[in-house]
């Protein structure tokens, strides 16, 4: 049975060794990572880095009441706070200010342009039939008695115009030649679901005997809007926006995949954003062109199927669909055959700005309009004093700490040191790789976190060494008791780092902002705690316990026998069942 001690006591004496090894090697790793990526400092957040902050105000639609109240705020609120975090920015800060008012503060460093561009982006997707197409600036007026071949020319001019546009397929077959555009415009409105204000005929949905077929008031005012309309102009199209409501017919202008801009008329919503269940940008594999895929739920994917099914049986610009986003057509596909389930949305697409449409669409649309009333930079100046302050405190706190290790552990304390600066090296070079990775941004809760860490990592080691004291007071020499103490001081040590895990998560769970950012740091330095302590500072102990200064209890070792009343060794006997208790003479025995 010796030989087998033997082995295990030589497997035993070799992993220390083995373990430090281990931990080393990762460290070099995570490092040389840290050096090769050029990130060598953590990202930081608003507060210590700056920023901008993005004041929102908060408008009700025309012919809404009351839409400004608590829950649509609420509901705003997490869709931006998502929207930003969607493009990679963390640490943000989404909050109410008052009733109307929403505060978006965004960490200098990151996407700070796109994520001013989506914060208020209400991102209202409808899918209306097209009923007609025109080049996007003001028709000219016609002379005032044009020759029938003049006229007819003109027509075909305008034909062309409107077929040109159709250049989004999602059949892929060649488009047809377009009906003149004012016959369009007149028979489509016509062909709408929507009730006519005026003229019974219309309401009927019968054509009117007269060659010449005179519109209602709406359809003249609509046809006059879109005759004047300058979608080169900026205001002109937001005006044209303004107010229609999904079950309106609307005009509305959008860019061709040539990027030349077109106007359109469009009949009243089928579908809308709250259909669409997901959305991913992706590169069409025959285009090679970047489009975002779509996916509707179950509602959506009929009223889909139901819409491409009638538009199918129609003929050009009556065939397509515009997708439109916020009011702008952002593609206008034909249609062939009936589609459901899924959709693309192709167009002028590079991978920047179809990512940014896939996410707001992911992500859902704001329930309030908002209008921009005011962007500032935000500088670092108050959060660089805090952070000096918090850096003196904790600079303070660890000499403290150091101080009570030297004078109470002595020798003890080198191993104490070196656990942590290996805890401090770990935290330093996982909270920068954690930038780019997922985006994690260092603010003051952080840095308290870590500040705090300080005092659970010597918490573990002061567990350790009162185990390995113990087992000396009771007379046995170091190496026996830094093996007997391990088991019991493990126990505490995971269960206290379990506590303070938990209560990390706990928090990180049911708060918001920057407190996450002290409850993340708080539970990644625990975990390193842990790490430390089972790789680093147990086998160094095991390691240092043979070598003569600590195994013969040297003064300044902190493991003098005489200095923490240790009891000699005991020598027992045996004494005969019955025989009296007394002093036993050891030189007859």
């Amino acid at each position: 049975m010796a030989a087998p001690k033997k082995g295990r006591s030589h497997g035993a004496q070799s992993r220390p060794g083995r373990t430090l090894a281990f931990i080393l090697i990762a460290m070099v790793a995570l490092t040389g990572g840290m050096f090769l990526s050029g990130h060598t400092t953590p990202r930081l957040g608003i507060d210590l880095a700056g920023g901008t902050s993005i004041t929102l105000k908060a408008k009700s639609e025309p012919g809404q009441k009351n839409a400004v109240n608590q829950t649509n705020m609420n509901t705003a609120v997490s869709i931006i706070e998502r929207r930003v975090n969607g493009l990679g920015v963390t640490e943000s800060e989404v909050q109410t200010q008052g009733s109307d008012n929403i505060i978006v503060n965004i960490p200098k460093g990151t996407n700070e342009a796109q994520a001013r561009e989506q914060v208020g982006t209400t991102a209202q997707l409808y899918f209306r039939p097209v009923i007609t197409v025109a080049a996007g600036a003001p028709t000219p007026k016609p002379s005032a008695s044009p020759s029938g071949s003049d006229k007819d020319k003109a027509t075909d001019k305008a034909t062309d115009k409107a077929t040109d546009s159709s250049k989004d397929k999602a059949s892929g077959s060649p488009t047809p030649s377009a009906t003149p555009q004012g016959r369009a415009v007149t028979d489509g409105l016509k062909a709408d679901s929507s009730p006519s204000p005026s003229a019974s005929s219309s309401a009927s949905g019968k054509p009117t005997p007269s060659a010449s077929p005179t519109p209602d008031a709406a359809t003249a005012a609509l046809q006059k809007k879109f005759t004047d309309l300058d979608c080169t102009d900026k205001a002109a199209r937001s005006q044209v926006t303004s107010g229609v409501k999904p079950e309106d017919t609307a005009v509305a202008c959008g860019k061709n995949s040539s990027g030349q801009w077109e106007k359109y008329i469009l009949g009243p919503a089928e579908v809308n954003g709250k259909d669409v269940d997901k959305a991913q940008a992706t590169i069409n594999q025959q285009t090679g062109a970047w489009v975002v895929n779509m996916d509707f739920t179950g509602g959506g994917s009929k009223k889909f199927a139901k819409i491409t099914s009638k538009l199918s049986q129609q003929q050009p610009p009556m065939n397509q669909f515009a997708i439109v986003l916020d009011g702008d057509v952002v593609s206008a596909p034909s249609v062939s055959s009936t589609l459901s389930g899924s959709a693309e949305i192709s167009g002028s697409f590079n991978q920047q700005s179809a990512q940014d449409l896939a996410n707001v669409l992911s992500y859902g649309a704001l329930p309030l309009s908002f209008q921009e009333q005011s962007v500032t930079t935000v500088t670092a100046a108050l959060g660089g004093e805090q952070l000096h302050a918090g850096l003196i405190a904790g600079a303070i706190g660890l000499l403290l700490v150091v101080i009570y290790l030297v004078v109470y552990y002595r020798g003890l304390s080198l191993i104490a040191l070196a656990s942590l600066l290996v805890s401090a090296v770990l935290t330093y070079v996982i909270m920068t790789l954690l930038g780019p990775a997922i985006g994690f941004a260092l603010n003051l809760p952080a840095v308290c976190g870590a500040i705090v860490a300080i005092g659970i990592t010597a918490d573990s080691f002061i567990v350790f060494f009162e185990r390995i004291r113990d087992e000396i007071r009771e007379g046995r020499s170091l190496r026996p008791s830094v093996e007997r103490a391990w088991p019991r001081a493990r126990r505490t040590i995971l269960v206290s780092d379990f506590v303070s895990f938990l209560a990390a998560a706990v928090l990180f769970v049911v708060t918001v902002g920057k407190v996450q950012g002290f409850a993340f740091t708080l539970g990644l330095t625990t975990v390193l705690d842990v790490v430390v302590v089972f790789l680093f500072t147990k086998p160094l102990m095991t390691i240092l316990a043979r070598k003569k200064f600590f195994a013969s209890g040297h003064p300044w070792s902190g493991l003098d026998p005489k200095r923490l009343g240790a009891k000699p060794p005991l020598r027992r006997t045996r004494r005969a069942p019955g025989s009296s208790v007394g002093p036993v003479d050891t030189k007859e025995a």
